[in-house]
């Protein structure tokens, strides 16, 4: 390739969008505090399953979101005027082997809740994916982009567990995210719902760079701020941030034990997290209440947390679950 030629593809490139550094290392940021939150309760400064109720659980998936929106919106401005391979294959390779890492790191650490299938492992299986949507004429990423959001639409608000079966449950196909109850996990994200966001970023991109988008945006600048520095070395923080943030609650324990957890209150959290993964929220509290009055009433919530009890032989247990599973469980409309 001649130097001339080399000057227009150059010129051909998207430009760098400073604020979209910014907003990755603001992502970053956010990332890092909520998983605090979950290092806090690990060494039980927080009740178990916090960081998987409430406030907590929005504020991680709007963080997920905006990581994998991000992600579709940088692979399409790298892709730009052409796929340049070897970048690309080295990135897969960089985030593929990351994941990989630490599949066998919690595998070892966590061998009842290793990630199998976390946002690391969704952004390399997406980025296989999402490079032959670049290929494909923009009208098809659109259609896939609105049949994904349909399909979150429909599982959240419509019909919920429609799309889903049992038969997606196992470890090596809940990665799809059909599954009806997936094996646990620390950090689950699967293709679905997380391709949702992931392709609105991939068709933001795509129409920006067919206008002036690109250009106005850069223009805002942000580039130099330090939340923008830290955006351009993510993979690198993100494997960095959980050993250095998890060291210092240790290290806080170690000063200021944690006080011992209210056992009524750790198993309602535990309960609820388990329980809205298959059903609506208020149904499960209910439920859940209903389950620890019988526990405590016949003296089982301390051996349960203990360890004490097989869940899946106890007869005891077995009841107490159906017991309250038929008081919740709404009453069947008379037909008409």
């Amino acid at each position: 390739m001649t130097l001339p030629a080399i000057e227009t593809d150059a010129a051909a490139r998207p430009p760098r969008i400073g604020l979209l550094d910014t907003a990755r290392g603001v992502a970053l940021i956010a990332m890092a505090s909520y998983h605090f939150s979950w290092d806090m309760e690990f060494m039980g400064y927080l009740a178990p399953g916090t960081a998987e109720t409430g406030w907590l659980k929005i504020y991680a998936r709007a963080i997920a979101t905006t990581f994998l929106f991000i992600v579709g919106i940088s692979l399409v401005l790298s892709s730009k005027p052409e796929i340049r391979w070897p970048s690309f294959w080295k990135r897969f390779g960089m985030i593929a082997a990351a994941a990989a890492a630490i599949s066998i790191a919690t595998r070892i650490a966590m061998p009842n809740e290793w990630i199998y299938f976390g946002i690391l492992h969704c952004i390399a299986v997406l980025t296989l994916i999402g490079i032959v949507f670049l290929r494909l004429p923009l009208a098809f990423t659109l259609i896939a982009t609105l049949a994904l959001l349909a399909a979150w639409l429909t599982d959240n608000f419509g019909t919920p567990g429609l799309l889903r079966s049992s038969f997606f449950d196992p470890r090596y196909l809940a990665w799809i995210g059909l599954a009806a109850m997936p094996e646990r996990s620390n950090d689950y994200v699967p293709l679905f719902p997380w391709a949702a966001p992931f392709f609105a970023g991939l068709s933001f991109a795509s129409i920006a760079v067919r206008t002036k988008l690109l250009h106005r945006l850069a223009a805002i600048g942000t580039g130099s701020w330090w939340p923008a520095k830290l955006g351009r070395h993510s993979l690198a923080f993100y494997l960095v941030h959980q050993p250095v943030l998890i060291g210092i609650a240790y290290g806080l324990s170690l000063l200021v034990p944690p006080p011992k957890p209210d056992p009524a209150e750790t198993y309602l959290k535990q309960c609820n997290s388990t329980c809205v993964m298959q059903q609506g929220e208020s149904l499960c509290r209910s439920f859940c209440q209903c389950t620890l009055e019988k526990l405590q009433a016949q003296s089982l919530l301390i051996p349960l947390q203990a360890n004490e009890i097989d869940v899946e032989k106890d007869e005891r247990i077995q009841m107490i679950a159906g017991e309250c599973s038929a008081e919740v469980e709404p009453a069947p409309q008379p037909q008409q």
